[in-house]
């Protein structure tokens, strides 16, 4: 039933209106579901849109509705285990809080990426944003530009912080390291992430904390790049000398690869070697032995970066709890006492 039309630009509203034999406003009133509308009428404008393959665009709705209940997140590096269970954490949240979500992923850090990614999602109508980007580079330019709505970020840099929320990081490297010590050990390493991720430097920090504090000398933290293939090798390196008797991993892969070198070296954990990880991914549990780790509390991360955000929109209730998020120390079979 439809004429065709040149490909060189999507169809409008107008261009629904005229195939429908209808208004443009009343192609607005089908999209709004408003009562008025004859079930013919917007039959037949739901047809010539799918025939069209016509999509509303959400920021002239939003303008026009003053509300697009959209929330944009601004994200990098979402395929590492904190980042994509973040991003699904707020999704739910926000679902749950009636907002849609839209994602612009960095594939790149620098100054143009972030700009490009941020209008992506502000012509989107978007009414807030959340940052989910680990590195300390991000924010240093995310300081320098004027985001004109609401935004809070899932990491602390001491930059941000009015904006910040986030899980207690360095608490969670002491619980671990923590628990190494009282288990007695004292000759212990710490595989630590990247040198540029926030959270990375907050777990050495943690690690170096609860050393000092419990007067146990200390190495030099192996900076790592969360893999567990980078985990393997750093632990073929180490086990050669064995100069320790256990090791905090800054997260779960890591540790995963330093399990598959202890085993290839003819040790046996947790008899020659303990180890602690930190993120609890789904398969720490089934590691052999199963690892010991830090537990982050996704949902609740979520659940309370959604209510940050909306308290900051018009009609928005204020937000009282602003401390961070405190993580669990799980504890399983992948750590015993030194065997001296």
């Amino acid at each position: 039933m439809t004429e065709n039309l040149p490909k060189v630009r999507a169809p409008s509203i107008r261009d629904v209106a005229r195939l429908a034999g209808v208004s443009h406003q009343t192609v607005s009133r089908v999209l709004n579901n408003h009562p008025s509308i004859r079930e013919s009428t917007k039959a037949r404008v739901l047809e010539v849109m799918e025939d069209l393959q016509y999509r509303p665009n959400r920021a002239a709705r939003a303008l026009s509705r003053g509300r697009s209940r959209t929330i944009g997140i601004l994200s990098a590096q979402s395929s590492e285990y904190g980042p994509a269970s973040s991003i699904a954490a707020i999704q739910d949240a926000a679902r749950e809080a009636g907002y849609y979500v839209n994602t612009a992923n960095l594939t790149t850090v620098d100054q143009e990426s972030i700009e490009a990614a941020l209008m992506h999602l502000m012509l989107q109508a978007v009414e807030g944003i959340v940052v989910i980007a680990p590195q300390v580079r991000v924010f240093d330019v995310l300081e320098q530009l004027s985001i004109t709505v609401p935004f809070v970020s899932l990491q602390s840099t001491g930059h941000l912080d009015d904006h910040a929320l986030s899980v207690d990081q360095i608490a969670g490297a002491r619980l671990a390291t923590r628990h190494l010590i009282d288990l007695g050990h004292r000759r212990i390493y710490h595989l630590a992430g990247p040198q540029d991720w926030i959270e990375a430097e907050a777990r050495m920090r943690g690690f170096l904390d609860e050393m000092g504090a419990m007067d146990v000398p200390t190495t030099a933290p192996i900076l790592g790049d969360w893999t567990a293939d980078f985990g393997y090798h750093a632990g073929r390196e180490l086990f050669g000398r064995r100069d320790f008797t256990a090791i905090f991993s800054s997260n779960d892969q890591m540790a995963l690869g330093l399990m598959h070198a202890a085993r290839d070296a003819g040790l046996d954990l947790p008899r020659d070697i303990s180890i602690v990880g930190f993120d609890d991914i789904p398969e720490a549990a089934h590691f052999w032995p199963p690892l010991t780790t830090v537990r982050q509390d996704f949902a609740e991360l979520g659940r309370r970066c959604i209510a940050l955000l909306l308290s900051n929109l018009p009609g928005g209730e204020p937000i009282v709890d602003r401390e961070p998020i405190m993580p669990r120390l799980i504890v399983r079979e992948s750590t015993a006492p030194p065997a001296f």
